[in-house]
């Protein structure tokens, strides 16, 4: 049974939604309340594989659990990557490198075992795994990359999620009048809201000076987190609708 969101509008609304959160909320935990990097990375993985477990045991697609694990592979890929761009000393263009392999091999790994990369036909829990390994690398590669464009590229947050969201663009006009894989396009747009997410998160928490609007980690967090909650209550009412309207998943 397919235990994964569909991809629509609002998938990609939330997406963004989650990422921006995770953006916030791993700075949060390690920067705000001084928890550090390596002690926020361990504890958000901790509380990763918490809901992957819940994920993986149940039996059908729960909106509230399926985006639990979104947020938390992205809260816990923000502190991953600053662990390893500013603690270990990598930097953003050594540590984006070093993810985009991971990931790369992840794909091919999951390509050649599956000979799909297709979100829509995940009915195994084996390509599940393999799913939210990607995913988790993916948010984690999108910090990097955002940091990358916010701090070393000299784009400035504003800067980079106006070329993220340009490339963003792109890819939608791909999708609707082009006969590109629209499962490649879909990789493609994953990976890219992840470091949108980075970057608006950051124009959302810096400072004036710095280029941000200045809410800070504690106020962009609960604006997110209140958005995302009220889209998981509005899809899962919605679909709650359709199971008691036969006539309606009928036609």
């Amino acid at each position: 049974m397919q235990k994964i969101a569909q991809v629509t509008a609002i998938f990609w609304i939330m997406k963004i939604c989650a990422t921006t959160l995770g953006e916030t909320a791993g700075d949060l935990l390690s920067q705000t309340l001084n928890v550090g990097y390596a002690i926020s990375s361990m504890i958000l993985f901790s509380i990763f594989l918490i809901s992957l477990i819940f994920q993986l045991f149940s039996k059908k697609y729960h909106p509230f659990l399926y985006w639990t694990v979104i947020l938390t592979t992205s809260t816990a890929g923000t502190t991953m990557s600053d662990y390893m761009d500013r603690s270990l000393g990598l930097g953003y263009a050594t540590g984006s490198f070093i993810l985009i392999c991971i990931l790369l091999a992840i794909f091919s790994f999951w390509y050649f075992s599956e000979r799909s990369l297709n979100v829509n036909n995940i009915t195994t829990r084996k390509v599940e795994v393999i799913y939210w390994i990607a995913i988790l690398f993916s948010n984690t590669l999108g910090t990097a990359l955002g940091d990358f464009l916010a701090d070393s590229s000299g784009l400035g947050f504003v800067g980079g999620a106006v070329l993220i969201g340009s490339l963003l663009g792109i890819i939608l006009l791909l999708t609707y009048f082009t006969n590109v894989s629209r499962v490649f396009l879909f990789w493609i747009a994953f990976v890219l809201t992840r470091p949108f997410g980075a970057t608006f998160g950051d124009l959302l928490t810096k400072s004036h000076a710095k280029g941000g609007l200045d809410l800070g980690t504690m106020g962009s967090s609960l604006v997110l987190v209140t958005i995302l909650i009220a889209l998981i209550i509005y899809i899962t009412l919605n679909a709650s609708k359709m199971k008691q309207s036969p006539e309606l998943n009928a036609s």
